[in-house]
């Protein structure tokens, strides 16, 4: 029916800081690929009209953000295990019928720049500490979870949602106050907040106690080394920038869409550090 080139997009409002066309862009260069991918800002009363607009037009599908992501849920015919268990969808595929089918990528995203940053992570034999209980906090434990993580600790400023989302995944609730108390007892420490992003203030968390085989991941990449990681390297612990999280859930989709699995390079990497510095 539709004979143009294939493309797809991102959906948000509002929608122009997205870095979503950068990375896709990219990629469909590298792989010499007709088709193009854009931003397309949908007000959230007009999300059913935006979607079907574009249903229409031919999209092969496009990534989710905010505030989307979880009021999509109910437009989708199917909705992947991931997506259901952290309640929320970033990425669909719109299938022949024109359906939609809903997943979310992002505990991927966040798995594979760990294990890339940190090949030799034992999850088994590991605690991890996960700061903040928003949508990346509830993918970033779903993950932690399905990979076999000794013990989960949650600590987020309103304990309230911490302990909401440690009923669902299984975590142990920190007091905000007592969060450098579990700092010794981790192999992983997980800043999913806004803290310590440009214009936000730092997090104040002190890692003075770590054990020295603690990595550390700070999912925020502007700045790409955050105060929380540049005081963990002065300390000779690992880290892991948020950047990678952000590059790897973005590539379930492209091959959905386009047929090629792409690969994260360094020249994508520096890329997009160049746009977040």
């Amino acid at each position: 029916m539709h004979n143009d080139p294939p493309f797809a997009g991102v959906i948000g409002h509002p929608i122009l800081h997205s870095q979503s066309p950068l990375i896709h862009g990219y990629w469909l260069k590298a792989y010499g690929l007709v088709g193009s991918y854009e931003r397309f800002d949908i007000a959230p009363e007009n999300l059913t009209d935006g979607i079907s607009a574009l249903v229409d037009q031919g999209i092969r599908g496009f990534n989710v953000t905010l505030p989307h992501k979880q009021a999509i849920l109910p437009l989708c015919a199917d909705i992947s295990s991931e997506a259901q268990a952290i309640g929320a969808v970033n990425t669909v595929v719109v299938r022949e019928d024109g359906k939609l089918s809903g997943d979310n990528t992002d505990g991927y995203g966040f798995l594979q720049n760990l294990l890339e940053s940190c090949p030799d992570f034992d999850f088994k034999a590991s605690s991890a500490l996960v700061l903040g209980a928003g949508g990346a906090a509830r993918a970033i434990l779903h993950s932690l979870k399905k990979s076999g993580v000794a013990h989960l600790y949650l600590c987020n400023r309103t304990r309230d949602h911490a302990e909401d989302l440690a009923r669902i995944f299984g975590a142990q609730v920190v007091d905000w106050d007592d969060r450098e108390q579990v700092v010794r007892d981790v192999q992983l420490l997980v800043n999913t907040t806004s803290l310590g992003m440009v214009g936000q203030p730092a997090l104040d968390i002190n890692i003075d106690a770590a054990c020295g085989d603690c990595v550390v991941y700070d999912i925020v990449y502007a700045p790409l080394y955050t105060d929380l990681l540049v005081r963990a390297r002065s300390r000779g612990l690992k880290t892991v920038t948020g950047i990678g999280m952000l590059l790897h859930q973005a590539r379930p989709g492209f091959e959905q869409w386009f047929g090629i699995a792409p690969q994260v390079t360094k020249e994508l990497r520096e890329l997009l550090c160049r746009r977040s510095d």
